[in-house]
C-alpha cells in the first residue's frame, strides 16, 4: 500500500511539474499566406492553390521546429494555418476571405498568446483589395490584441506597407536571391521572437521604415552579382550592431500596380541613434547603386537567343523564357515562345539540335497522351487558355515519350517529341528548376543541346549545370520591360520609370509601436 501511495504522490508531482513548465513556456501561434501575384496577368488564384496546412501538419514546413529541435522545446507552439501558393495571378476575394477567416477562427480558440510567428511572402494581390498582408495582420491584431508580439518573415521581393510595419513588432526578410537562405530567415524570425519574450525585453523600442522609390525585377537585383551582392552583404553587419534586433532590405514586387509596390528598408532595435543610422545608410547605399543594376545574365530577343544557342558548342545551353515565368507570377501558359521554336527549320527533324521545352499546360493533350500510350502519336493543342494575348493555343503533333503522375503542381506530365524538340506538357502549370524535374520524365538536361525554361534567373541546380545561359525578353504577365507595363497606381516618381527624378528623402520614419 505504501508503494502505491508513493507512486501516486510521484505521479502528481510529475504532472504538476509538467503543467507548471507548460504555463511558464510562452504560447506562440504560427500563421501565414504566401504568394507573388501579378496584376498584369489575367490569371486568378483560388484557395486550393495554397495547399494550406493546418494544426500539427504545419510543423512539416519548418525543419527547425521538428519535435526534437531546441527551438521547439522553448515554447508551446500553436500552429493555425499556413498556405504557400505557386506565384500567379491575383487571389480571388473568396479564397482570401476563406483562408483568413479560418486562421482567425483558430487564433480565437487559442487565446491568450504571448507571440505569433507570421510567415508571409509580401507580394499577394487580391481582387478588389489593396495591401492584403496589411489587411491580414490588422485582422490578426484585432483577435490577438496589442500585447502579443508578432514576428514576421518575408521574401525580399515582398512589399512592406506602413500598415504592415505598424502591426508587426519584429520583421526580417531573405538576404539572398535566389533565396537559398529562405529557411534560415524563417528560423531567424522565430529566434528573434523567442529572445524578446524570454528576456522580458518585449517589443522593440524603435522601428525605422524608409521608402526607397525604386522598382526593379529580381532578374536585375540578384545577389549573385554586383551591386546586389554588395548591397545585401551590408545587411548582416548592420543587424549585428549593439542596439539592433534586425535589419532588412526589400526590393519590392515589380509586377503589381499598388501604391505599396516599391523598395523599403526597415531596421528594428532599442537604440534610436543606431537604428536610424543603420536604416539610412542602407537606404542611401541602395539609392546610390540604382543605376548599376543590370540583368544577371545576357538578354536578347528570342530569335537572337535561339540563333546563339544553335551556333554554340556549349551544352546544355539554357534559355530563360522570362515573360511568362510562373515563379514570378506569370500565368505559365503563354504559348508564344513554343510557337516560335516550332517554326524554326533547325528543329523540324529528329536529327536537329535537341531541345527541351519546360513547359506548357495542356490538360486535354495530356489526356490524349495517356489514352494513346508511350511511343504513339498524339495531335492536339496546348497553352493560351488563361493568357492568349500573345499567341493562340500551340498545335502539337508528335510522339509520346513519357508520362508521369503525382507531381504537387503539374499533377500529370507528358513529354511529347516534335522533331528534335521534347515538349513537357502538363495538366497544370509547373516551374522546372531542379534536375529531378527532368530526369523523372526520362529527360537528361545535361546531355541536351538547348534547354528552354519558363523562369527568370536560374535556380541553383540549373545554374550549376549550365554551360551557357541567356535570358529571352519574351512577352507575358511578368514582362521584364517594365516600361511596357501600364502602371496607373504606383507612387511616382519611381526609378527607373522616371530616370531623371530628384533624390528622395531617405531619412528614417518612425513606425509607432503596435500597442
Amino acid at each position: 500500500m505504501k508503494y502505491l501511495s508513493l507512486f501516486i504522490f510521484l505521479f502528481f508531482i510529475t504532472i504538476s511539474s509538467g503543467m507548471a513548465q507548460s504555463k511558464q513556456l510562452p504560447h506562440i501561434a504560427i500563421a501565414g499566406l504566401a504568394i507573388e501575384s501579378s496584376t498584369f496577368s489575367p490569371a486568378l488564384t483560388d484557395e486550393a492553390a495554397f495547399h494550406a496546412k493546418y494544426g500539427g501538419d504545419v510543423f512539416s514546413l519548418y525543419p527547425f521546429l521538428s519535435i526534437d529541435s531546441p527551438l521547439r522545446s522553448r515554447a508551446v507552439w500553436i500552429p493555425t494555418l499556413v498556405g504557400d501558393a505557386l506565384p500567379g495571378g491575383a487571389v480571388t476575394r473568396q479564397a482570401y476571405e476563406s483562408l483568413v477567416g479560418k486562421t482567425l477562427d483558430s487564433l480565437r480558440n487559442h487565446l491568450p498568446l504571448d507571440g505569433l510567428y507570421f510567415d508571409i511572402h509580401g507580394a499577394m494581390s487580391v481582387v478588389g483589395l489593396d495591401d492584403p498582408e496589411g489587411d491580414f495582420i490588422t485582422k490578426i491584431r484585432k483577435v490577438v490584441g496589442r500585447k502579443t508580439i508578432i514576428s514576421t518573415s518575408m521574401d525580399l521581393h515582398g512589399n512592406v506597407s506602413w500598415r504592415l510595419a505598424e502591426n508587426t513588432d519584429l520583421i526580417t526578410c531573405f538576404r539572398m536571391a535566389p533565396h537559398e537562405d529562405a529557411m534560415e530567415t524563417r528560423e531567424r524570425a522565430v529566434a528573434n521572437l523567442l529572445k524578446r519574450i524570454e528576456s522580458g525585453k518585449g517589443k522593440p523600442a524603435y522601428k525605422a521604415w524608409i521608402s526607397v522609390p525604386i522598382l526593379l525585377p529580381g532578374e536585375k537585383t540578384s545577389t549573385r552579382i554586383e551591386p546586389g551582392k554588395s548591397l545585401y552583404a551590408a545587411v548582416a553587419p548592420a543587424a549585428a550592431q549593439t542596439g539592433i534586433i534586425d535589419a532588412a532590405i526589400w526590393i519590392g514586387y515589380a509586377w503589381a500596380d499598388e501604391p505599396r509596390n516599391h523598395a523599403v528598408v526597415m531596421v528594428t532595435g532599442d537604440n534610436k541613434v543606431v537604428v536610424a543610422s543603420a536604416a539610412e545608410e542602407l537606404a542611401l547605399r541602395f539609392w546610390i547603386y540604382r543605376n548599376d543594376f543590370a540583368f544577371v545574365a545576357p538578354v536578347a530577343t528570342l530569335k537572337e537567343c535561339l540563333d546563339s544557342a544553335i551556333k554554340s558548342d556549349k551544352h546544355p545551353f539554357f534559355i530563360s523564357d522570362m515573360g511568362d515565368n510562373p515563379t514570378a507570377g506569370g500565368a505559365g501558359d503563354v504559348s508564344w515562345t513554343l510557337t516560335e521554336i516550332l517554326k524554326r527549320p533547325e528543329f523540324k527533324s529528329p536529327g536537329g539540335p535537341s531541345l527541351i521545352y519546360a513547359s506548357i499546360p495542356g490538360p486535354e493533350l495530356v489526356k490524349s497522351a495517356i489514352k494513346a500510350g508511350i511511343g504513339k502519336t498524339v495531335d492536339g493543342f496546348a497553352g493560351a487558355k488563361v493568357d492568349s494575348r500573345y499567341a493562340p493555343p500551340v498545335h502539337i503533333k508528335g510522339t509520346v515519350e513519357s508520362i508521369a503522375y503525382g507531381d504537387k503542381d503539374a499533377e500529370v506530365e507528358a513529354v511529347i517529341r516534335v522533331g528534335s524538340v521534347h515538349i513537357i506538357v502538363t495538366q497544370k502549370r509547373k516551374p522546372y528548376h531542379r534536375e529531378i524535374d527532368f530526369t523523372r520524365l526520362g529527360l537528361d538536361p545535361r546531355k541536351t543541346d538547348i534547354v528552354v525554361v519558363k523562369i527568370g534567373y536560374l535556380q541553383p541546380e540549373l545554374y550549376a549545370m549550365r554551360a551557357a545561359w541567356i535570358m529571352a525578353l519574351t512577352p507575358g504577365g511578368v514582362d521584364q520591360n517594365l516600361e511596357r507595363l501600364n502602371y496607373k497606381r504606383i507612387q511616382r516618381p519611381m526609378f527607373p520609370l522616371d530616370k531623371n527624378m530628384k533624390d528622395p528623402d531617405l531619412s528614417a520614419k518612425w513606425v509607432p509601436e503596435s500597442d
